[in-house]
């Protein structure tokens, strides 16, 4: 890709630029262009001055994500920094959080406060953006529960903003447009203890560790919970605990849980992916549904 006109942009753009650092998984392949804005108005700008054809792709923390080996076309705008990963709280028991900011600082910061309802962020790995597009949630808590507002672009640039009866959500899942760029959320929470709210955190995170394979390359929750079922329990039963494709591996600890030994491709963790939803649909008839976001192209042949 030529280099980007952007002659007013405050932050940075590389070309070529690798994007398995930013995963969780430690796998991809490269970026035509990487830019990560300064704060909102800066991604306002970047949006609005790139050709419409050009594509569009964001990304957060790259903790639910699979970023093929061929890497993505385009533009992929990093959500980062002091800006966009700000939080505050107001008195009447509310808390903006910018959607770079990781969902556990939010929950440590409403609790810091005295504001409970939060105390689930504790538990979702990743940061507000990507809580805000699958309607994240753990241990009982849901974003859907809290939200009030949600504010972003569009691809133009145009502010947006949605209510939380807007963002149609359901399980790991909303109706926002794919073409928003979240830049912050306004949570709604009630009044607590500090005492209570940090024992309840502190036992999220005790549970995750565990139960989860939390310090390995990984990428949390690989698939969504089938309706009434869990899906650990239909991947243990059909036989994938420790399978393995290449140098991905399915968890000992935690069968929904995949991982990267060391030297995997993201070919073979989505490789591993589809042998386990083929080995569960065979043995069950249930058709496993991904909860990882999966971009970008395949390695040339």
């Amino acid at each position: 890709m030529k280099a980007l006109d952007l002659p007013a942009f405050r932050g940075r753009v590389s070309y070529d630029a690798p994007l398995a650092p930013y995963t969780w998984f430690r796998v991809g392949g490269r970026a035509d262009a990487l830019a990560s804005p300064a704060d909102a108005e800066d991604l306002a700008y970047l949006l609005a001055a790139l050709p419409a054809e050009i594509a569009v792709t964001v990304i957060g923390v790259g903790s639910n994500l699979i970023i093929r080996d061929g890497g993505l076309r385009g533009v992929v705008i990093r959500l980062g920094g002091r800006a966009l990963g700000a939080i505050e709280t107001t008195p009447d028991h509310r808390v903006i959080a910018g959607a770079a900011a990781l969902d556990a600082q939010v929950a440590r910061a409403a609790a810091q406060v005295e504001i409970d309802g939060l105390a689930f962020l504790r538990g979702v790995p990743g940061a507000i953006g990507g809580a805000l597009r699958m309607n994240a949630g753990a241990h009982g808590g849901e974003v859907k529960d809290t939200l009030v507002e949600a504010h972003g672009f569009d691809r133009a640039g145009r502010p947006v903003r949605f209510a939380a009866a807007d963002m149609g959500y359901s399980y790991r899942h909303s109706d926002a447009p794919e073409d928003v760029i979240f830049t912050r959320a306004i949570f709604q929470g009630r009044p607590g203890r500090r005492a209570q709210i940090e024992a309840e955190m502190e036992r999220i995170t005790a549970a995750r560790e565990a139960s989860q394979p939390i310090r390995e390359k990984t990428g949390g929750s690989t698939f969504k919970n089938p309706p009434g079922l869990r899906a650990w329990a239909l991947i243990d039963a059909a036989g994938c605990r420790s399978l393995r494709v290449g140098d991905a591996e399915v968890s000992t600890m935690h069968c929904n849980f995949l991982i990267n030994r060391g030297a995997a491709t993201a070919a073979d963790i989505e490789a591993l992916g589809e042998e386990v939803r083929r080995r569960v649909r065979e043995s069950s008839g249930v058709e496993l549904e991904w909860e990882i976001k999966r971009l970008g192209d395949p390695a040339a042949a």
